[in-house]
């Protein structure tokens, strides 16, 4: 299977959206609410239907940017906010991606959606798009590493060896507000480049 744009369009066509909680992620919008400065340069890799853009533009952060693969996404942002800027929408490759200089990314089930292959690139760039300081802040999935996903599993052991050597781990712990299906198999994390 080739995760490739094709593949995320159709799973957008076929509403197979297994990811899509409807909302919101409950840790993601306690760490948003706890944010001062609206100023901050944030990106939202792979944003779904961007529940969680919609929230940073809604509680005053403007300069949110968006990269998805699939256009349907993107669309629905813009359709949500129609006074969204369209050069904050981009769509594209992660890893292809030029801006940077970024406060904050937020991670909400892009990484478990990538080919495990890729997660040491993942890291990587997520450095590469921070700025010094720069946090990457979100939630990982707990549950063992499997060939077949997405989504693709990982764990807490495997995370901090994975960041440990580009990132401060500033938190690394089982979410205590996940959505009850979610319960028990996410990890809350705030890594600082």
């Amino acid at each position: 299977m080739t995760l490739n744009q094709e593949y995320w369009e159709n799973r957008y066509s076929e509403n197979n959206l297994g990811w899509d909680i409807g909302e919101v992620s409950r840790p993601l919008k306690e760490y948003i609410d706890q944010l001062s400065r609206k100023d901050l340069k944030i990106l939202v890799p792979g944003a779904g239907f961007g529940y969680e853009v919609i929230y940073l533009w809604e509680s005053g952060f403007k300069n949110v940017f968006v990269i998805d693969l699939a256009r349907q996404p993107l669309g629905r942002i813009k359709q949500q906010i129609p006074e969204f800027p369209d050069k904050q929408l981009i769509q594209g490759d992660f890893f292809e991606l030029k801006e940077s200089g970024f406060d904050l990314i937020l991670e909400q089930t892009f990484f478990c959606a990538l080919n495990p292959e890729l997660r040491v690139d993942y890291v990587l760039k997520m450095h590469e798009l921070l700025k010094d300081n720069g946090k990457l802040s979100g939630l990982f999935f707990d549950f063992p590493l499997t060939e077949k996903g997405p989504p693709f599993g990982g764990s807490l052991e495997a995370y901090k060896k994975l960041f440990g050597k580009h990132f401060k781990i500033k938190t690394l712990e089982r979410a205590y507000n996940s959505i009850p299906p979610r319960r028990g198999n996410e990890l809350f994390f705030i890594f600082e480049r």
